[in-house]
């Protein structure tokens, strides 16, 4: 029997908007269940969302005007390719972090906490706010 998945592969400018679709697919009581990766880059976030079945005609549309609306299909090159495949096939964040040297901020189900903390401490770190983690 096959399984039947789809995904969704984004680039956004910055963290609000990564924060948006999260808080857009925590509010769809219809959606099957479903894998959020989020990847911050110096120029921006990689969002993955990964469905466990297809979705009906209707809120797949729905997930596609908006995911367009806030950002850009993504096609990843070979080593976010590994992150994706290393992260499906149950691997440990930090493993993952290290091997492809990747900020891999969320994996699972979705956490605005986990966005909001890692804005905050890559900021103070920083000692300013880049326009990614606006």
């Amino acid at each position: 029997m096959d399984v039947v998945t789809m995904e969704y592969l984004y680039h956004l400018a910055n963290a609000s908007l990564v924060l948006r679709i999260i808080t857009r697919l925590q509010s769809f009581q219809a959606l099957s269940p479903f894998t959020l990766t989020v990847i911050h880059q110096i120029n921006g976030w990689v969002v993955k969302v990964k469905f466990d079945q297809a979705l009906d005609t209707q809120v797949k549309g729905d997930l596609n005007a908006y995911f367009n609306e806030l950002g850009i299909p993504y096609e990843p090159d070979m080593r976010l390719q590994m992150v994706f495949w290393s992260l499906d096939a149950g691997q440990s964040l930090v493993a993952v972090m290290r091997r492809y040297q990747v900020a891999v901020v969320s994996h699972g189900s979705p956490d605005i906490s986990d966005i909001e903390s890692f804005r905050s401490q890559f900021a103070k770190g920083l000692g300013y706010c880049p326009e990614t983690l606006a």
